[in-house]
């Protein structure tokens, strides 16, 4: 650069080698000019020389030197608007075409179904037809179940005007199945696993083990049903409502307390039988699986442990939700229960000052822990199970 300013300064006689230093100095501000990056305004204001202000050819020469670089300075911007302009384009195009991509698989997967779907009836009514004898039994127990345990929950509401008549058909319906379904199928001696015993099958597949789970937890639930219905049958001078409600907690809690150690027993030799195969690998991978499982159930057993011993403190200990309410008291609100809206029967005074018939509390407490009217908390916990109600979870393992 300075060589070609050295020229540019020669004194006028030299006129043959001015096109030549113009032309050096027009090439080398190009070369300047090429760094500049995409996207990059690089202006550059250079003094020029008084020498070559006096050179016309040299102005002529600059000044198309600066059209050139105004020019691709011009079509960069031009360029780099162009891209960032493109860009939203191109994502929203990539989008699209996820998104038609994703519709496309559904629809493949749809059109399999589709084309799949007579061999896939035709396997189901296959396998129903195998297991025929006890998907029947599994439906018919299930709506025994639903059946016994509304009427029970609709008859401990009733309270004292129950039918006994109703409770008493309850109880020999539910004895009745049982000992029907125990008869059918005696064989195979299920009825072992209520006390903790195997039944006695040859071998238990997986199917079996819940074929034997599943009879016995239903069974179950029909016997500490068949208590609640003795327990509706108890007239109320031996047994009064109240306390009617404490021992359908008793019952339900101990009827889940018992029913998850009962297939212990099932299971245990289930998952422990590789050993009959004589393989060391497999013997004691039954064994590890079997050894899991029980400490899991011994986890169990310590969870529902605390819940019981708390159902038996609250069975012994019953506590009161508030004191008998005097005559005065009682006048006080016109002598008529706002739940019942009737007259008053051994009325409560409750710690918000509000009467209640025993027997209305007691029923709203058993699902409820705050006053009717006004909300305040008056028990601590709610009083599962006083209703009479059965749970529904089937205990598989």
């Amino acid at each position: 650069m300075q060589a070609n300013c050295s020229q540019l300064h020669s004194p006028p006689g030299a006129a043959g080698n001015e096109d030549a230093s113009a032309t050096q100095c027009v090439h080398t501000r190009l070369t300047e000019g090429s760094c500049l990056h995409s996207g990059d305004i690089h202006i550059q204001i250079n003094s020029i020389p008084k020498e070559c202000a006096e050179n016309p050819t040299s102005r002529n020469i600059r000044s198309g030197v600066h059209s050139c670089t105004h020019g691709c300075i011009h079509s960069r911007l031009r360029s780099h608007s162009y891209n960032e302009a493109r860009q939203p384009d191109d994502t929203a195009t990539e989008s699209g075409d996820h998104g038609s991509s994703s519709f496309s698989e559904f629809r493949y997967l749809f059109k399999w179904l589709h084309k799949s779907l007579p061999y896939i009836l035709i396997l189901g009514v296959k396998l129903i037809m195998q297991h025929i004898t006890g998907i029947s039994l599994g439906i018919g127990l299930l709506t025994t179940f639903m059946y016994a345990n509304k009427s029970i929950v609709n008859q401990v509401f009733l309270r004292e005007r129950c039918s006994k008549i109703q409770c008493a058909w309850l109880l020999v319906f539910l004895a009745g199945s049982s000992v029907l379904l125990y008869y059918t199928f005696h064989s195979q001696s299920l009825y072992y696993s209520l006390i903790f015993l195997n039944p006695t099958l040859d071998h238990s597949s997986f199917w079996e083990v819940l074929w034997i789970v599943g009879i016995t937890d239903f069974i179950l639930k029909f016997l500490f049903m068949g208590l609640k219905c003795l327990i509706l049958l108890m007239p109320s001078f031996i047994m009064p409502f109240n306390s009617k409600g404490y021992w359908y907690m008793l019952l339900e809690e101990s009827c889940q307390y018992y029913r998850t150690f009962v297939p212990i027993p099932v299971w245990f030799r289930y998952l422990i039988s590789y050993g009959e195969f004589g393989n060391v690998t497999r013997w004691s991978l039954g064994i590890l699986l079997a050894l899991l499982y029980l400490i899991l159930k011994l986890l169990d057993f310590f969870g529902n442990l605390r819940t019981f011993r708390r159902v038996l403190r609250i069975f012994f200990t019953r506590p009161s939700y508030g004191v008998a309410a005097s005559k005065r008291q009682c006048s006080d609100v016109d002598d008529i229960c706002s739940v019942c809206q009737a007259e008053f029967q051994k009325p409560i005074l409750l710690i918000c000052q509000h009467i209640f018939c025993e027997e209305c509390i007691t029923l709203w407490f058993n699902r409820e822990k705050t006053c009717p009217l006004c909300r305040t908390v008056i028990s601590d916990h709610i009083n599962k199970w006083k209703d009479g109600a059965t749970s529904s979870h089937f205990q598989i393992y």
